[in-house]
């Protein structure tokens, strides 16, 4: 018998004839302008662009389906009086005139939220403030080496809530979801994952609390028999464990857990009852570092009631890691380049730093979120030979290492360029054979670039093309 999404079905059927503001012509909004129009929607669109940097085929689009359309920073002022609000992961939900349309009666969600509403299938979803992306696409691949259906969406893969009418119950969907997406949101993934949580995105978030209680939606509202996993080493995710109201499953790389996956000496293992099970040496393993293991003992955590560990093997040694995640461009005279230009906080450049023996030569700095450096100081310090600077928070790191320096008594060749080529120039120069130049800025991409990937393939054109 065909399968009938009831719930979607429920959904539509609401929807019709409401009057629906999106906010955000971004990625995951655009394909929801092809659909409310199919369903006959008064449909306004909300963006603080202005219209000429706008998508050209989503204002084609606005304008052939006759859809309102508000630009600039003011654009918001219109909106009132709307049932349906969809955000985009850009528009804080405690934003001014956001909060006054809820307030008077308009449901809040977005594209994200509604696709785990109306979906029949298994979802997985994936947060944390440092390694969510390798670990959601590591999930991915181990279930598809399994031979499931799945699907990859939320902040990878394509936007998924207008293919929800081709799911079936047997299908698993698997989410990347970062807090802003989290936030607000009123239901939570089956199987939820926590890499692990530390200051990020404080320049948005009203304050850290805001930020962790973001991450909780991911597990708040799991029921009995679902699942949520850990990270065991960080304070914060470890003590989540009472709030939660399915099964969890821990990970650790610092302790030997009576139950759960642990990484020991090279080696993961499952543990169950203080029994220990061999799962995978990391030395047949592609991905580098410390902070991967990690993120591979989370990926077997998450799928382990889905997929035997046989398979779970054969997936991760074929597994090669994401663009831009320590990733090897080429090797010049002896040095090794790598692009880690998703290091946008400390926490992530640290992961990278200890993710070599060889000394370092690091390219970092960039916008300013108004984190942290002290902790990457130390880091520094022991892993590179020479640091070169750019960006915003050049300043601050610099001050960071010298304070660090001073205390041990160390010195270290520090270079601030004014450029990205600059930057590739200057390690080219200063770079010895079996020496390691990683570009990770420790910083988010904003002032200078589109976004970390954007800033990830200029730096890769750059090496190249010395």
């Amino acid at each position: 018998m065909k399968f009938v999404n009831k719930k979607l079905q429920e959904f539509e059927q609401y929807i019709k004839g409401k009057k629906v503001a999106i906010i955000g012509l971004g990625v995951s909004n655009i394909p929801l302008l092809d659909y409310l129009y199919k369903l006959k929607v008064q449909v306004s669109i909300f963006d603080k662009r202005e219209k000429e940097a706008l998508d050209k085929e989503a204002k084609t689009k606005i304008e052939q389906y006759n859809f309102k359309l508000y630009c600039g920073k003011d654009s918001l002022q219109f909106l009132k009086g709307f049932d349906v609000i969809f955000r985009s992961p850009s528009c804080m939900p405690n934003t001014k005139e956001v909060a006054e349309e809820v307030e008077r009666g308009a449901y809040l969600t977005s594209e994200i939220e509604m696709l785990m509403q109306t979906c029949p299938g298994t979802i997985i979803g994936i947060t944390g403030s440092d390694g969510k992306t390798t670990t959601t696409n590591l999930i991915y691949q181990i279930l598809k080496e399994k031979g499931y259906n799945c699907y990859l969406g939320g902040n990878v893969g394509i936007p998924l809530f207008t293919k929800v009418g081709k799911m079936l119950p047997e299908d698993i969907i698997v989410l990347e979801l970062s807090s802003f997406q989290l936030m607000n949101m009123k239901i939570s993934s089956h199987i939820s994952v926590i890499t692990n949580i530390s200051p990020n995105h404080l320049d948005i978030h009203k304050n850290y609390e805001e930020y962790i209680d973001a991450k909780k939606n991911i597990f708040k509202y799991q029921k009995e028999n679902d699942i949520l996993v850990l990270n065991y080493d960080n304070e914060i995710t470890r003590n989540m464990k009472p709030e939660a109201n399915g099964k969890v499953i821990y990970f650790s790389k610092a302790e030997k857990l009576e139950n759960g996956i642990i990484y020991d000496n090279g080696i993961i293992k499952s543990c169950k009852d203080n029994l220990r099970r061999h799962i995978i040496n990391v030395e047949d393993v592609i991905l580098r570092g410390m902070h991967n293991y990690e993120n591979i003992c989370a990926a077997i955590a998450a799928t382990s009631s889905l997929v035997e560990p046989e398979i779970q093997i054969e997936a991760i040694k074929k597994f090669k890691g994401v663009e831009h995640r320590i990733e090897f461009i080429r090797e010049l005279n002896g040095v090794k380049w790598y692009n880690d230009s998703i290091g946008t906080s400390p926490t992530r450049t640290i992961a990278g730093l200890n993710a070599f023996e060889e000394k370092i030569v690091l390219i970092a700095g960039g916008y300013d979120k108004h984190l942290d450096y002290t902790p990457i100081a130390k880091p520094i310090i022991e892993n590179v030979s020479s640091l070169i600077l750019m960006g915003a928070t050049a300043p601050k790191i610099e001050e960071v290492v010298k304070k660090e320096l001073n205390a041990e008594g160390k010195k270290m060749p520090m270079f601030h360029c004014s450029s990205l080529k600059e930057t590739v120039e200057k390690a080219k120069e200063i770079a010895k054979s079996g020496e390691i130049v990683l570009f990770s800025p420790a910083s988010a991409s904003f002032d200078l670039f589109k976004n970390f990937e954007d800033r990830g393939n200029q730096f890769k054109e750059l090496v190249r093309n010395l």
